[in-house]
């Protein structure tokens, strides 16, 4: 499990792959510390298993859904990205909880930059949008954000991103037609489907009794 608190911005250092399986490596350098194989580590959100440990370089093997539904199959050598070790029990929650399991890549349609902060805005599949509601939470590229404006219509969300968040996240260079990792918050998608099933009961029975 993991809080959403981006602690590393860090680099891609070798990409291969041998039949179905592609292999990251990556140089989490001090963010390494202590970590050992088969530990969980969210990169880019995305919750991988650290396949190999070698000082302070850590390689992840992804199977063809996980390059395929993340935008992690797009990385290449040097490439940046978001990196978030496991929390432990006990550990302060600053973000919100995520399991690091995307629902989807989404592209960001618009790049806005103000005075002391940048507004990211990013298309979402109709599946997802009855799990967003302005001002919830949303996690993009593992990092747990609030979601500034909610449009339903044009099927897209805006989060407007502070110094901070940018100094510390690969958000900084993020430019329209890039993907980033989509989570949802698990806890209201687990009330808005019990809801759905029990509405869906209801009609039924509804038209059972007429």
């Amino acid at each position: 499990m993991f809080t959403g608190i981006v602690q590393a911005v860090r680099r891609v250092v070798d990409v291969s792959r041998t039949g179905g399986v592609t292999t990251l490596s990556i140089a989490l350098d001090d963010t390494a510390d202590g970590l050992q194989t088969g530990a969980s580590v969210a990169i880019n959100g995305c919750c991988l298993t650290a396949t190999a440990v070698q000082g302070g370089t850590v390689a992840f093997d992804l199977i063809q859904e996980t390059t395929e539904l993340t935008n992690l199959g797009k990385l290449t050598l040097g490439s940046q990205v978001n990196v978030e070790r496991s929390f432990r029990v006990g550990d302060e929650v600053g973000g919100h909880i995520l399991s690091g399991h995307i629902a989807a890549s989404v592209p960001i349609v618009a790049v806005e930059a103000g005075e002391g902060r940048r507004v990211l805005t990013v298309e979402v599949p109709q599946e997802w949008l009855r799990f967003l509601m302005p001002k919830g939470f949303v996690a993009l590229n593992g990092a747990s954000l609030t979601i500034a404006e909610l449009d339903r219509i044009a099927a897209t969300l805006s989060v407007s991103l502070i110094p901070e968040t940018l100094a510390r996240t690969t958000f900084d260079t993020a430019s329209v037609g890039d993907r980033v990792n989509l989570e949802v918050d698990s806890q209201t998608q687990a009330v808005v489907e019990t809801v759905r099933a029990v509405l869906a009961d209801e009609s039924l029975l509804e038209d059972i009794r007429g």
